[in-house]
């Protein structure tokens, strides 16, 4: 059932194709953006939980240097990135980020700190969020909402002033950001609008300008870290599979003390900030062979993004096999477990008011469960203490007129107990619980998407991120495969994204191949077939019936696309004596769609092409509609064949 039509509404005369014009073609000169002479390429890692920045410069791309080490820290956790958590004043201005701006608003009195705006793991907004618009706003912890655009672009401002900093005390003068190219991370199943979204807040906060868009690429998390896991050498990374016991499993010990291991090392190294990759391809990779298939598990704080890829040679260019999969299924996730057992034992409304009414506190706790989350493990035996800040045991007696022991008694959660020392005492078990939702769902999305016929034979799955440190994670992964394909884990696995997206500023054509997240095309009008097209399409239009709302698809959902292709089609005025011609550009997830009036199909974009005092020899005016599709945004180009008049638009997702 097609619902009223947009284009009687929208009141134009429309276009009509001109047959037979579909093509796609690939612009010699389109295809290569000729290299730009940037010094430095600077990639941020803007993670849910922690972020980060890497450079390298381009006379010597062997080398990657990670960011400065960063004032505050936290016990039992190492660290190279630094926390995602923003503060600003009470009226709105940027005050400090990372542990600055956590250490600050934990040292305000409680009575001023509720006019302080504090954010941590804002980043998941984005994803969550249906309806994201340059106007969406996000809560801070005092209940108030501020723009998240302005929360975005302060703190990629923030890693900007940081890393030109850097560099101009590296190079021993002023840094100048137009020699810098910048390469943000995003997860790959982010929708069109959250990616447009950072796009926005980069312009925002000065990294680039809108005039010069292709100083900022913007890099797919996961295919960030499978570039830099082609250049993997066997000496940076751990094999899961390679201890094998008897019945084709590895015995826990190895998942545990290959990564003890690897954190030694991680920590001898932590002094040298600089990494080199060597320029050759990594032992691992040159086992692959044309066509091989491999998995990238990207496993984050806030999302798990799993992406298919396919190696193409002799150049050894990465090809999306599958469009990207995943969701909300990141380390956070455990963080909210924790927070259901505390309402569960003290009581909901307590913890409400307690995360108002001691905002720091509430940010104390949930450091001191960070560092015993990081100690979880499937063979552990012996209990985690976790501890529970002076103020929350006060609070507690405050509000509920007993003491925090009697609530655990009470509360009978197995496996919880009260220590005399003022902690809580975990379990092993039912920290293991808190893991448990988590990764099963990480556990079932890769299952189903084994199952899929095209993922048959998959060589390696490389498990990155900061929340594939987990060795309850890499077990559960090792349980589910089986030993069908070989699990790979990079040493210091949190910086591979990091690492990989300099990696891609440097070299931009390393990945050629992408699947098409969303269908795009145009609306149209058809010569109407009695019979064909439904009745409440007819529009008669001197003495002409036209089928109206017609959607007629540049490219469908899940089809490959090679980066900077272009697709064209032919167009002609359906009425010869229209002055301006408008072409409306539509999106939708559905890969089959017939009308543009289709439910989930959504305008994103308007061509206005005025061609009024010009006369066309030819019987039909010709206009050349042209899609390109780069990184992140896909340009949208008319042209009158006669004239060349031509105009351009960015197709827009934010706008609602």
């Amino acid at each position: 059932m097609s619902t009223a039509s947009p284009a009687k509404s929208l009141g134009d005369p429309g276009i009509t194709p001109l047959s037979p014009s579909h093509s796609s073609q690939k612009d010699a000169d389109s295809n290569e953006p000729s290299a730009p002479s940037f010094v430095v390429v600077v990639a941020i890692d803007f993670g849910t939980t922690s972020s980060g920045y890497a450079y390298s410069f381009t006379k010597e791309p062997e080398c990657i240097h990670i960011m400065r080490r960063w004032e505050g820290g936290d016990p039992g956790v190492s660290n190279q990135k630094t926390p995602t958590t923003i503060l600003l004043t009470p009226d709105r201005k940027f005050h400090s980020f990372g542990y600055a701006a956590r250490d600050f608003y934990h040292d305000l009195d409680p009575t001023e700190a509720k006019h302080w705006f504090y954010l941590e793991k804002f980043k998941m907004k984005l994803h969550t969020l249906a309806n994201l618009s340059i106007e969406t706003d996000i809560q801070a912890a005092n209940g108030k909402r501020v723009k998240a655009l302005d929360i975005f672009s302060y703190a990629l401002s923030f890693f900007k002033d940081q890393a030109l900093k850097e560099l101009s005390d590296q190079t021993g003068g002023e840094f100048n950001n137009a020699d810098v190219r910048w390469v943000i991370t995003v997860p790959a199943i982010w929708k069109q609008p959250a990616k447009q979204f950072m796009r926005e807040a980069a312009y925002k906060a000065g990294l680039v300008s809108r005039d010069n868009p292709d100083q900022l690429i913007i890099a797919l998390e996961p295919e960030a870290a499978s570039i830099y896991c082609r250049k993997l050498r066997l000496h940076q990374m751990i094999d899961l599979c390679s201890k094998t016991a008897v019945n084709g499993y590895s015995p826990t010990e190895s998942v545990g003390a290959g990564m003890v291991q690897a954190k030694e090392h991680v920590r001898r190294n932590r002094q040298s900030r600089t990494f080199l990759v060597e320029n050759v391809i990594g032992e691992l990779w040159s086992e692959l062979e044309e066509g091989d298939r491999y998995v990238v598990v990207d496993c984050g704080g806030g999302t798990v993004d799993l992406t298919v890829h396919q190696i193409r040679l002799p150049e050894g260019h990465l090809k999306e096999l599958y469009k990207a999969s995943g969701g909300p299924y990141g380390s956070i996730g455990i963080d909210y477990e924790f927070e259901k057992l505390l309402c569960k034992i003290f009581g909901p409304d307590f913890i409400d008011q307690f995360k108002i009414k001691r905002p720091a506190a509430w940010v104390d706790l949930m450091i001191a469960f960070e560092s015993r989350k990081r100690a979880a493990a499937p063979d552990r035996s012996n209990p985690l203490n976790i501890n529970l800040p002076f103020s929350f045991i006060d609070y507690y007696k405050k509000f509920r007129g007993h003491s925090v022991e009697h609530a655990l008694r009470k509360s009978n959660v197995d496996f919880v107990k009260w220590s005399s020392q003022g902690m809580l005492r975990m379990n092993p078990d039912a920290m293991n619980a808190l893991f448990k939702p988590t990764i099963d769902h990480i556990i079932q999305h890769l299952s189903e998407l084994f199952e899929k016929p095209e993922l048959t034979n998959i060589k390696f799955l490389f498990l990155v991120g900061g929340f594939a440190e987990s060795p309850l994670l890499q077990q559960a992964v090792q349980n589910m495969l089986q030993g069908r394909s070989r699990i790979i884990i990079p040493h210091d696995v949190g910086l591979t994204i990091l690492k990989g997206a300099v990696l891609f500023g440097l070299d931009p054509g390393v990945i050629k191949v992408r699947r098409s997240p969303l269908t795009y095309g145009v609306g149209v009008l058809n010569r109407y077939v009695e019979g064909k097209h439904p009745p409440d399409k007819m529009l008669v239009k001197d003495g002409t019936r036209w089928c109206t709302d017609v959607f007629d698809t540049f490219i469908a959902s899940d089809q490959s696309v090679a980066l900077g292709e272009t697709v064209k089609r032919s167009y002609t005025p359906a009425k010869p004596s229209q002055q301006v011609i408008v072409i409306h550009i539509y999106c939708t997830e559905r890969e089959d769609v017939a009308f543009i009036s289709d439910p989930g199909v959504r305008k994103c974009g308007t061509l206005r092409l005025d061609v009024s005092g010009t006369e066309s020899p030819a019987t039909r005016r010709e206009i050349q509609t042209l899609m390109q599709f780069g990184d992140t945004e896909i340009r949208a180009m008319a042209v009158d064949v006669t004239t060349s008049r031509s105009v351009k638009a960015s197709i827009d997702f934010l706008s609602q």
